[in-house]
């Protein structure tokens, strides 16, 4: 579709191969995740800012990680939904694909180093409780968060700078419902060997450099709660780490079968599917997550509904 054009100006999204039918169910299922994702997640955003019980450092890293997931949804699930509603390929501006494949990559960069965050406060809560408010501050809360923002945002200046100087001579149909980095690689005229392979490293640096303190203090975090004598009192050591645990087990399974692997070229059909659980089906599942195993924020919820009772009826 370029001609005798030396580099693409725009994009056209293959998204999801079937019948018009098949896309209008896809629609609905996708809307339906993505309006869910954002009323669950906005529900935590307020409980966590007004509720008193909620104002520890765990509620408060649970809120800007309800916030990104908001963001990294809505970065990606509006256009697809819009590509679905074409009867042809959806067409999108190299300026907008640069912005999408920028603000996707760092806003995951942004929660992968805050669920670090989130996995050593858990560890100070369970293993050093009587400092647990000393270390963990309001001070000390607002500068992890800081940090994982602008270090989320300032990694991938350089990689989507790479990707887009990239000449597009062969094609400029991109098969995926987003701007891919993996798909816009295969449509490159230039030998991207040596770039995949920096990419490959710094997918590694920042899962592993926060999936390694998770692990770590994990670990001590199960050994603490096995010694404890009673089983209520680890059962309930435990409920206050499961919810965090069960989202990183899925947010770091999903992106080390994405991003962590030497060839960024693979099957469009692998690249749609993952993509797909880290974009919609996870922010769909963390409000769940985060309240079915939860007391506090059960609490919460259940005392803001008859609040929001009470003002209807009167």
């Amino acid at each position: 579709m370029l001609g005798n054009q030396s580099s693409a100006t725009e994009f056209y999204l293959l998204g999801f191969p079937g019948s018009e039918e098949l896309h209008h169910i896809l629609f609905a299922i996708f809307f339906f995740l993505y309006s869910v994702t954002l009323m669950g997640n906005t529900v935590i955003i307020v409980i966590v800012c007004v509720d008193k019980r909620l104002k520890s450092p765990m509620y408060f890293f649970l809120g800007h990680l309800s916030a990104l997931e908001i963001l990294v949804t809505s970065i990606i699930v509006p256009v697809m939904l819009w590509g679905l509603l074409l009867p042809e390929m959806q067409t999108i501006s190299l300026t907008a694909c640069v912005t999408q494949l920028f603000l996707y990559l760092s806003v995951g960069t942004t929660e992968f180093v805050l669920l670090g965050a989130m996995a050593v406060d858990r560890y100070v809560a369970v293993c050093n409780p009587l400092r647990y408010n000393i270390i963990m501050n309001s001070r000390t809360c607002n500068f992890v968060v800081i940090v994982s923002w602008v270090f989320g945002f300032l990694f991938q200046i350089w990689p989507v700078y790479a990707t887009f100087h990239l000449s597009f001579c062969k094609s400029n149909v991109v098969n995926s419902f987003s701007c891919d980095r993996g798909q816009l690689l295969k449509l490159s005229c230039n030998n991207t060997l040596f770039m995949e392979f920096i990419l490959f490293l710094m997918a590694v640096f920042v899962l592993f450099g926060s999936l390694i303190p998770t692990f770590i203090s994990y670990t001590y975090v199960i050994s603490i709660i096995l010694k404890i004598p009673s089983a209520s009192g680890r059962r309930k050591a435990f409920s206050t780490c499961a919810s965090h645990f069960t989202c990183v087990v899925i947010g770091y399974g999903s992106c080390l079968f994405l991003y962590v692997k030497p060839k960024q070229t693979q099957a469009a059909e692998y690249n749609r599917a993952v993509p797909l659980l880290l974009s919609v089906v996870t922010p769909f599942l963390n409000p769940f997550i985060f309240t079915l195993q939860n007391d506090k924020v059960i609490e919460a919820l259940r005392d803001g509904g008859k609040r929001c009772c009470q003002l209807f009826r009167s």
